[in-house]
């Protein structure tokens, strides 16, 4: 799964690797991103791409609480065109979802050790995201969830789900407003090739969605 990550780039370093012409209101580099928080997603709205902020949780445009949102940050890209919640998103609702790097926590007995991971070759990237709109008479929601493949080999030893990163040649593609069938989304995040990912332990202060700052990332010593 993915429940924790990281966006420190500058914002003028994400609109140029984005190819965004328009600012994004609002940001600001962020150590700790949990869910419930807005997150900074690209979409394409038939026009050009832009850049704003969506809600981590996704709640489906149908839901009658959007409390569901909690327990939908995540989505398995292997059921995904399967299940009412994303059938209809992973249609024509994909997202890119901005970060450079994600937490992970790995278990040791009764421990719980959190690694910062990112990857090798490169700083900022996108996972592979689906939003929606919610909406009552009171309120209205745009949200989203970061979908989730079986770990690689680099991932397996620390967590058995990991959140899928697009390779940069994908990342128009998959926010193409050109509507696919759900099994074509599918079968796209199925033919793209893994890079390499780096990772180092940080302290458990990062454990707490409260707490930001560059304590965060600090490396600590095995």
């Amino acid at each position: 799964m993915c429940g924790r990550y990281t966006l420190l780039a500058e914002e003028v370093e994400i609109l140029r690797e984005f190819g965004l012409e328009h600012r994004i209101n609002g940001y600001t580099p962020r150590y700790n991103i949990a869910p419930g928080q807005k997150v900074v997603a690209v979409i394409h709205d038939g026009n050009e791409k832009r850049a704003g902020f969506l809600k981590w949780g996704l709640v489906p445009g149908w839901a009658k609480d959007p409390k569901i949102g909690y327990k939908m940050i995540n989505a398995r890209s292997e059921t995904a065109h399967e299940k009412p919640s994303f059938k209809r998103l992973m249609t024509s609702k994909r997202c890119l979802i901005i970060a450079d790097s994600f937490y992970e926590w790995q278990r040791n007995g009764k421990e719980k050790q959190a690694k910062r991971i990112s990857l090798k070759d490169r700083s900022l990237f996108a996972f592979a995201g689906l939003w929606d709109k919610w909406g009552s008479e009171d309120e209205e929601l745009f949200t989203c969830t970061i979908l989730t493949q079986d770990a690689n080999s680099f991932m397996e030893p620390i967590h058995n789900r990991m959140p899928i990163i697009l390779p940069k040649e994908m990342e128009d593609e998959w926010i193409s407003p050109t509507k696919w069938k759900p099994d074509q989304a599918l079968q796209f995040l199925q033919q793209m090739e893994m890079e390499d990912l780096d990772a180092y332990d940080v302290s458990d202060y990062v454990n707490s969605a409260k707490n930001e700052g560059p304590t965060c990332i600090e490396p600590i010593a095995n």
